[in-house]
């Protein structure tokens, strides 16, 4: 079984067991239907009655869940986001030598993206667009990200490999270099798997030992 295979079994898993509350199930059928909505049309092209339409259930409904589109999108990218931190905390051996635990996490981070390619552009190319809302959930995730990195790097495996800690500003060149490869991928028609191994030794070379400076 792929990685990408592996990645969407669990989502369904996890969202098959929210479906048993009422609340919860109807909040995430309208992000079900807004992932859907922006998968056929994009984001900006979807509206409101395509996400309840996908949902299956009424405008009252949504409005009960969302202010409106845009917090049902950060409400979309929350959730997505927190998932893809938490699987490549799983994926991560922190005993095996430190260019697999790189490996391992970069190959996660690719297969999430690329098991819903159309959010993972949208998020990167639509949220900059949007209001403050999307800013500062843009923000909020960047930096999460950066902790996950950070606290990543820091075992005592990496250290007797001389790699780490490892510093904010590295690690945001890390994920904006990670993040712009795989958006033009994606413009572009490929697969996100295709950068696989660029984005291993990139991230590999860009975390690795350096001389002082």
């Amino acid at each position: 079984m792929t990685t990408v295979t592996t990645v969407r079994r669990r989502r369904d898993e996890e969202r098959a067991a929210t479906a048993s509350d009422d609340t919860g199930g109807f909040r995430r059928r309208l992000l079900d239907g807004l992932a859907a909505s922006i998968a056929e049309k994009g984001y900006r092209a979807t509206t409101v009655a395509d996400v309840v339409r996908r949902a299956r259930t009424s405008r009252r409904t949504f409005y009960e869940h969302f202010a409106g589109r845009e917090e049902c999108f950060v409400a979309l990218l929350t959730d997505s986001n927190a998932e893809v931190i938490r699987q490549i905390y799983a994926a991560v051996d922190q005993t095996a030598p430190w260019k697999n635990q790189v490996r391992q996490a970069v190959e996660t981070w690719i297969a999430c993206a690329e098991s819903e390619p159309a959010i993972t552009l949208s998020w990167i190319r639509d949220v900059p667009s949007l209001g403050d809302a999307a800013r500062r959930l843009q923000r909020e995730m960047m930096e999460a990200f950066v902790t996950m990195i950070q606290t990543l790097c820091d075992t005592g495996e990496l250290r007797a490999a001389g790699v780490g800690p490892v510093s904010r500003q590295i690690v945001v060149m890390l994920l904006g270099g990670l993040r712009e490869l795989t958006a033009t991928t994606v413009e572009d028609g490929g697969r996100i798997s295709d950068i696989t191994e660029v984005a291993v030794q990139a991230s590999i070379a860009l975390l690795g030992p350096h001389p002082a400076m």
